[in-house]
């Protein structure tokens, strides 16, 4: 079933300090802070070292609503329209795959939908309306701390 659906700002190296606005500006609960420097070494995605304490993934609360923020993968550009993106969690890695098939019908796969170290199914797809979708499959097993 979907879990929710939130929005997902993103920044160019700015996170950490959209959280702290966001928490001051809003009474935002941080739930969660990960870092670049916390994913697992990837080859084809090598850290700067300057980038390590970019954030990967912010999760706050504001009232009962979800806030994501992240910082766009280093030296990857972020145009202006892209700020903001919509993620949609469910907890079924079959319905992930189905929402995340409709919603690439004339559309654009930006990231294939696979494991991640945070997700058994996660992708990102632009639908034919140009908007950006974050699929995220999240098992009650799965910690968010």
């Amino acid at each position: 079933m979907i879990l929710g659906i939130h929005p997902y700002i993103v920044t160019q190296g700015r996170g950490k300090e959209a959280v702290e606005f966001y928490q001051h500006a809003v009474q935002a609960q941080v739930l969660q802070v990960q870092t670049f420097g916390e994913m697992p070494d990837n080859p084809a995605y090598t850290v700067p070292e300057e980038a390590k304490d970019f954030i990967v993934n912010a999760h706050l609360k504001i009232g009962e609503s979800d806030f994501m923020i992240s910082d766009s993968f280093p030296g990857q550009p972020l145009a202006i329209g892209e700020q903001v993106t919509i993620a949609l969690t469910t907890n079924d890695v079959e319905q992930t795959k189905q929402i995340f098939a409709s919603l690439q019908e004339e559309g654009q796969v930006l990231q294939l939908l696979e494991a991640t170290f945070w997700s058994p199914a996660y992708g990102q797809v632009k639908d034919k309306f140009g908007i950006t979708w974050q699929i995220t499959t999240f098992i009650e097993s799965q910690s968010l701390t």
